[in-house]
């Protein structure tokens, strides 16, 4: 009896050690969902942008780590969800990430456009004059964002679009 108790016991503890585990490793999905960088005393999670066309994204941070991939998109943007030193765990839109070196990143915000043919607005209102439309994972840059409208640059138009159908920016991040 007192051996099939302590087995239990292990059991429980041990899914709950991987639990917690799972939890640190999903990061702000799990635990707080904002956190201040130990290393740059920035918000955690944020975006940024890939600053070179080449970026390595390696499984740890240091130059010792394996490359899993490189992302080869020029101001592709990226959230950052960790730091440690000179290197920033990121992702992409579809959640795929790594440890990039912090060189390689910019405070340049730019989104993807998460829906065809998205209509620029000559203001933040869905009625307002259409000045242009954008494709389906077109990079923008962003300069403005408000309450459910960011202002985007792309192929030399400028307008505003619905915060919901980019990504790049948090839903209740207001800045300009």
């Amino acid at each position: 009896m007192f051996r099939t108790i302590s087995v239990k016991f292990l059991a429980v503890v041990l899914a709950a050690s991987v639990l917690f585990t799972l939890c640190l490793a999903q990061g702000p999905a799990f635990a707080d969902e904002s956190r201040i960088g130990q290393v740059t005393k920035r918000p955690i999670p944020r975006f940024v942008s890939m600053k070179a066309s080449e970026g390595n994204v390696r499984r740890g941070p240091s130059l010792s780590h394996r490359i899993d991939w490189v992302f080869k998109r020029r101001d592709m943007p990226l959230r950052i969800t960790a730091e440690h030193g000179h290197w920033r765990r990121v992702e992409d839109r579809d959640g795929m990430g790594g440890w990039v070196h912090y060189s390689l990143l910019s405070g340049t915000r730019t989104v993807i456009i998460e829906k065809d043919m998205l209509s620029l607005h000559a203001s933040p209102d869905a009625r307002a004059q259409v000045v242009a439309a954008l494709e389906l994972g077109v990079v923008a840059r962003v300069s403005e964002c408000q309450a459910e409208w960011c202002l985007l640059r792309s192929g030399g138009y400028k307008g505003w679009a619905p915060k919901a159908r980019v990504w790049g920016v948090q839903a209740a991040e207001i800045f300009d």
